[in-house]
């Protein structure tokens, strides 16, 4: 009944007189001109229009509430009647508002008489199409929800230990609009509430509040920690996709705000479907308009006379009527709601799998993606149970079950298919770049321009301001033109984003800058597959039991703190270097000193052993690298490179890298058998790796083909050892970096700093890609990739989850801060230092 064709709109009390004679019941009487029937006989189907004086009588189950509903529909009669849109919305806002203002939460609604209510507002809950107005309330167990007219229940509850995560949301492109997400599953496709707050501060202090309930929950739920966990294979493809929308403020509470994936699949016509082919697939390299070459330039040709602001395309890859378009058959009431009681023309609806494809590719304004259900369990979307009347196609053909393409069997395994080429070897290795294109750095300026990937300013966050707009009119289309249009996800990546690990490679796997050997690129052979599998499933079996550290012995032997520690390669020898200026010979097998030498009277700050375990390489404060022969006992010879402190060495095939505070990292000619010979080496320098700041630490990857480099600004550098050229270089910290070191696999780098951070930096793009603040500055540190164990200032070795981005286990060791970390290959076997003067060996219990 549209209330502006209300001719009378009136109460009629009940007449109270004897309990035992029948009485008028109370009722509402509406006299209007003209109808909408809409599900008639219970069926869905497009509204019916009806002209003609009728009057319609309401009985009400609450007599008292009579005179309260006539008045609200006074009033939305009188709003309803107003000339201007903007008006008429100003006063049902007033009404609102008005109304949430008398009422607030029944705390009869409580669960327990015992809950402690922590904080109550106004609010709204988002479903698709419909924002329902109520109060909210959370006490110490529950979030609770009362929407004012007790739709779809009087109240809704939450509890609290259930929840699961939650997301912050913007609304219609407006960050100042502020909603929250909770999910108590798994499942990231569905939530259990979505709220839309009129304030901002009352959605913060909800979310805070919430959080505490969720361990670490702020540190978890990041791009960049989700990115960590898909680039090594934690989570598949589908998932990530869905964090990432989440992340990017999309809900299927929001049809305009749809979770969006990507058209994998080009091969609509085989009958059967090849994933080992790429031609199979789509280029995910480029978006949807700028698949099909000949279209492409049309719409340039546009483009380029196109005044300012310009956009290459006119209509957006998702829109509320792109996502019913697919859904229709499962969200009728929905369409019909979008479309003023119609279905679309049935030509136009979503008939066919291939046909829909083949629009993408050849339409000149259909660009659109797809939606999660394409790649889940569930089929029903694409059947039409409900047996709706969907209209006659030209052909004749009634529209019925969605055609589906010739290699798949039936709907369950269309889906089936689809998620198989998801998560694909193909679609693993190119999904990064769909995601620089919706989620990443491609989504906006010059990298759009040149990606083809520009869409209407209107569909981007910041592309308008409309709390700017002073016409109430003009601001309200412009929010429905935003809201029906289509909305470009929140952007979540600046910088490149990295290719996933595949399980195909070993080492880094792409980018000749980066210098990869043939070798390395080449998938492992069959024979040391097992012997690597082998190796790796020790060292797996050592990482998950590094909480069981357990201590043999410790060995107070130094006057200083230690700063280096070296193991021979039968494991017989520990050398250990400290600021006492004083590097020691350890025996492993009964705890005794065995050797004390000084090279100087400065400190000596790292040491290390080439092959043959014949020669001791220490660094020292004195701008000086010494060599110690192990055999003969004595210093057997001196490297002066540098102008200030040596920081670090590190050795690795015939060359030795020297770190410095004057800046520099150099490059030499060391070849270990000509030092042990006992003659006088000529070190030739191979090169020279300028930084702006003194270099502090540095690390070679696991391939020998790159350093890392931490200097005393924060900077983090990556350089390439075949061109001895700078690969990235980014201020990454804001201290002093202690260490850097390369993943086993090479494809990021850990660093930890004065500023108590530990960050992951993606070594192929130079993105920084998971940061983690610790309660206490990390000095030193041993990884895996995804766990690590570090060396504080309280003396507590740790260890880490980087992808949950917590301290799984804290143990008790030196009694000054550790300096020092040394692991076997094994990964069995740890040896640390402090500043407590101490070395610790230590075993992995399993």
């Amino acid at each position: 009944i549209p209330l502006k064709d209300c001719k009378r709109i009136e109460g009629l009390e009940g007449k109270e007189g004897n309990p035992f004679k029948e009485t008028n019941p109370a009722c509402v009487i509406l006299e209007t001109k003209q109808v909408y029937l809409i599900k008639e006989e219970n069926i869905v189907a497009p509204y019916k229009y009806e002209r003609g004086e009728r009057t319609f009588r309401f009985q009400l189950e609450m007599a008292r509430k009579t005179e309260d509903i006539v008045q609200t529909l006074l009033q939305l009669h009188r709003a309803s009647r107003l000339d201007k849109l903007g008006d008429q919305t100003a006063m049902i806002a007033a009404n609102l508002q008005s109304r949430l203002a008398r009422a607030s939460f029944d705390k009869n609604s409580f669960q327990s008489v015992c809950e402690r209510p922590h904080m109550e507002c106004e609010a709204e809950m988002v479903s698709p199409l419909v924002t329902n107005p109520g109060h909210v309330c959370i006490t110490d167990c529950n979030l609770y929800f009362q929407p004012l007219n007790g739709y779809p229940d009087s109240v809704v509850r939450i509890e609290l230990h259930s929840v699961r995560r939650i997301y912050k949301r913007r609304h219609g492109l407006r960050p100042l609009v502020s909603g929250l997400e909770v999910f108590c599953t798994e499942n990231d496709l569905c939530s259990d509430t979505y709220l839309k707050f009129y304030n901002t501060k009352d959605r913060d202090e909800l979310y805070y509040y919430i959080a505490t309930f969720l361990e670490n929950h702020i540190a978890e739920h990041t791009a960049e920690s989700y990115m960590l966990q898909w680039q090594r294979g934690h989570i598949s493809n589908y998932q990530y996709l869905l964090h990432l929308n989440n992340l990017a403020d999309r809900s299927v509470n929001d049809l305009s705000q749809y979770p969006v994936f990507p058209w994998v699949i080009s091969d609509y016509n085989s009958l059967q479907l090849d994933l080992l082919n790429p031609a199979s697939f789509r280029d995910l390299s480029k978006p949807v308009g700028a698949l099909n070459t000949e279209r492409l330039e049309r719409l340039l040709d546009r483009y380029r006379d196109m005044p300012e602001p310009r956009f290459m395309y006119g209509s957006h890859y998702s829109s509320p009527g792109y996502v019913l378009f697919y859904l229709v058959r499962v969200a009728p009431e929905h369409m019909l709601c979008l479309q003023t009681g119609r279905f679309d023309h049935a030509d136009r609806m979503f008939n066919s799998v291939g046909e829909t494809w083949k629009n993408c590719l050849e339409g000149g304004t259909d660009f659109k993606e797809l939606i999660p259900e394409f790649y889940g369990t569930e089929s029903s979307f694409l059947k039409n149970l409900l047996r709706l009347s969907l209209g006659r196609r030209q052909g004749g053909g009634q529209v019925e079950d969605v055609e589906l393409p010739p290699w798949a069997s039936d709907a369950d395994d269309f889906l089936q298919k689809m998620c198989s080429a998801l998560e694909s070897q193909h679609v693993s290795e190119h999904l990064h770049e769909w995601i620089d294109l919706i989620f990443g750095y491609k989504q906006r300026g010059s990298e759009a321009i040149a990606a083809h990937n520009v869409f209407h300013p209107l569909t981007y966050e910041g592309g308008i301001d409309c709390d700017s707009i002073e016409d109430p009119d003009q601001k309200i289309a412009m929010l429905t033109q935003i809201l029906e249009f289509g909305q470009t996800p929140r952007q979540l990546f600046t910088t490149p984003h990295p290719q996933r690990i595949t399980p195909r490679f070993h080492n880094i796997s792409t980018g000749t800058s980066l210098s990869a050997t043939p070798n390395e690129l080449s998938p492992v052979s069959p024979s040391m597959e097992s012997f690597e599998d082998l190796t790796e499933e020790s060292k797996k079996l050592a990482w998950s039991n590094m909480n069981k550290l357990s201590l043999q012995s410790s060995h107070k032997i130094h006057k200083e703190a230690v700063t280096g520690i070296a193991v021979t390669l039968s494991g017989t020898s520990i050398f250990s270097t400290s600021q006492d200026s004083t590097m020691k010979m350890l025996s492993k097998e009964n705890g005794g000193l065995q050797r004390s030498v000084s090279f100087s009277n400065m400190a000596l700050s790292s040491c290390l052993i080439l092959p043959e375990d014949k020669t001791v390489v220490c660094s020292s404060w004195d701008n000086n690298v010494y060599f110690y022969s192990i055999a003969y006992g004595r210093r057997q010879d001196t490297l002066m490179g540098h102008d200030d402190a040596v920081s670090q060495v590190c050795w690795r095939d015939d060359q030795l890298y020297t770190a410095s505070w004057d800046s520099t990292v150099k490059v030499w000619k060391c070849v270990p058998t000509d030092i042990s010979s006992n003659k006088r080496t000529r070190f030739e320098l191979l090169a020279e790796l300028e930084h702006e700041a003194g270099v502090n630490t540095i690390a070679l990857s696991h391939a020998g083909t790159l350093l890392g480099s931490g200097t005393k600004e924060g900077t983090l550098s990556v350089w390439d050892l075949a061109s001895f050229s700078l690969l990235h270089q980014l201020t990454c910290h804001s201290g002093k970096i202690h260490q850097v070191s390369f993943s086993p696999d090479s494809r990021n780098i850990l660093s930890v700093a004065e500023d108590s951070c530990l960050k992951v930096t993606d070594v192929q793009t130079g993105m920084l890609l998971s940061t983690v603040l610790a309660e206490e500055e990390q000095r030193c540190f041993c990884w895996d990739g995804n766990t690590v164990l570090s060396g504080g200032q309280s003396g507590a070795l740790l260890v880490w989850d980087l992808l949950a981005s917590k301290v799984i286990y804290k143990i008790p060791a030196h009694s000054g801060r550790v300096t020092y970390i040394w692991m076997n290959e094994q990964c069995s076997s740890v040896i640390t230092g402090g500043e407590d003067k101490q070395i610790m060996l230590w075993k992995t219990q399993y």
